[in-house]
């Protein structure tokens, strides 16, 4: 499965890729040249499940392309051993040994060539790390190096869906905003109209991303910390056929799952896209609509497997026992990452900004002052997550590209309802996302 391109120039098999031009380059003759482009199929004509070769089932060779499992971490890494004989973890940078080989994932169909230099990444991750210095923990600020990055080919399945969609329920329109009584004992209440809403419409999901290392699958693992998810999107529509030279001076790793483990992923995140978008034709019901009936259906999908670059810095904290990481999309610049928190400085400051809430309930006249007590704490989360970032990850909902046709409305005004208490219409359910909570578990069956 090992792609050897010859110089369409010299014949020469000395090929290596220019990050510069985004080009193979013939290291014997210095021509340049560019690789075969992925052609994107017509959506809309899309019938049934259809598995490119290099989605379609794992399988425990692949000539030249062999994985290495990390006694250290545990990760696995792939290596092409025709150009390599060792290699680096990328997740905690220890020395692989060939004697810890596992079997290998299917060899993708197509790739993303590396865009952004190993310098601008570098940049990019000083930057980020500048910003979080203050409550940085202090080793980590002492042992920082920018230049211990290393440039990653992580795997995913491309996915195209051609679909149809049904939604039915109840949407408010909001009347009348009033507030009655005073002091402790006013209330806030709302008129509203009520309606039937129903909506229809076929949908092309295009390039639908999804992560194929069951590692990052899961939101809740500590090492991968779902930063890798966040970096998305990429500019898939700009992939070209998998070839190995492109690999050379990068780590990557293997695919671990399977179309049939994947694909009730897919189709959850998929209605998800198509709940968004419907979003787009509901702008009359500005107090929301809550869904009754949610008919999502698949026409066809078209699978494919590939490999999509990213920059990659690690960093080892001791004393948690917890592995940092920030990551670049090595296309688009998109960054986030983990840094470690002096915790100590971090609580002192929030006791400080406590205390200073606390005064402030003395000086200034206000109804809910309450919150005051509370600064202290919303000061601490704030810092906390913006170093940390556990709950970053890619807005797959909005940003996959999708196209709506053959759009049917129907908005049937019921009645008006008067005096509701809630400022959004009970039950609401239409921007609800339901594959950030999906979980995917390993089989054992794909080895």
């Amino acid at each position: 499965m090992n792609v050897q391109d010859k110089c369409i120039k010299c014949g020469s098999t000395d090929i290596s890729y220019n990050i510069k031009t985004c080009k193979l380059r013939c290291n014997y003759c210095r021509y340049e040249f560019d690789s075969v482009k992925i052609e994107n199929n017509d959506i809309s004509n899309l019938e049934g499940n259809s598995i490119s070769a290099g989605a379609s089932d794992i399988v425990s060779d692949a000539d030249d392309i062999i994985t290495l499992k990390c006694s250290s971490c545990g990760s696995e890494v792939v290596i092409d051993t025709t150009s390599s004989t060792q290699a680096r973890c990328h997740w905690c940078r220890n020395t692989l040994s060939i004697n810890e080989q596992v079997p290998n994932g299917a060899v993708p169909d197509m790739l993303l060539p590396f865009k952004i230099t190993k310098e601008e990444a570098k940049t990019e991750i000083e930057k980020f790390v500048n910003k979080r210095k203050f409550y940085a923990n202090t080793t980590f600020k002492n042992e920082f190096k920018s230049e211990n990055i290393m440039g990653v080919f992580f795997p995913y399945m491309v996915v195209d869906l051609n679909t149809k969609a049904k939604f039915a329920g109840e949407g408010e329109h909001l009347v009348r905003r009033y507030t009655v009584g005073t002091k402790e004992n006013r209330r806030t209440y709302y008129d509203a109209d009520l309606y039937n809403v129903e909506r229809e419409f076929d949908l092309l999901i295009d390039d639908l991303i999804i992560e194929s290392n069951s590692d990052k699958l899961n939101n809740d693992n500590l090492k991968t910390n779902n930063i890798i998810n966040s970096i998305l999107p990429f500019d898939t529509e700009n992939c070209i056929k998998y070839n190995s030279n492109y690999l050379k001076g990068y780590s990557s790793e293997k695919r671990d799952t399977n179309v049939d483990i994947l694909d009730q992923f897919v189709l959850t995140k998929a209605n998800d896209v198509a709940r968004m978008a419907c979003n787009k034709t509901l702008e009359y019901y500005d107090r929301g609509v809550k869904w009754n009936k949610e008919d999502f259906k698949v026409i066809g999908k078209n699978w494919k497997a590939a490999y999509l670059p990213v920059w990659l810095y690690s960093y080892y904290q001791k004393d948690k026992n917890l592995l940092h990481y920030i990551a670049v999309n090595a296309r688009t610049k998109e960054i986030m990452g983990s840094v470690p928190i002096n915790q100590p400085k971090l609580i002192l400051f929030s006791l400080l900004v406590e205390l200073f809430g606390f005064l402030l309930m003395f000086f200034i006249d206000f109804d809910y002052n309450f919150i005051f007590l509370s600064l202290g704490f919303i000061y601490y989360f704030l810092i906390y997550n913006s170093y940390r970032n556990k709950d970053a990850r890619h807005n797959y909902e909005f940003e996959t590209k999708n196209n709506m046709y053959n759009l049917v409305k129907k908005d049937q005004y019921i009645k008006q309802r008067k005096g509701l208490s809630n400022s959004r219409i009970s039950g609401e359910n239409n921007y609800i996302i339901k594959g950030v909570e999906f979980k995917i578990k390993k089989s054992n069956d794909n080895f």
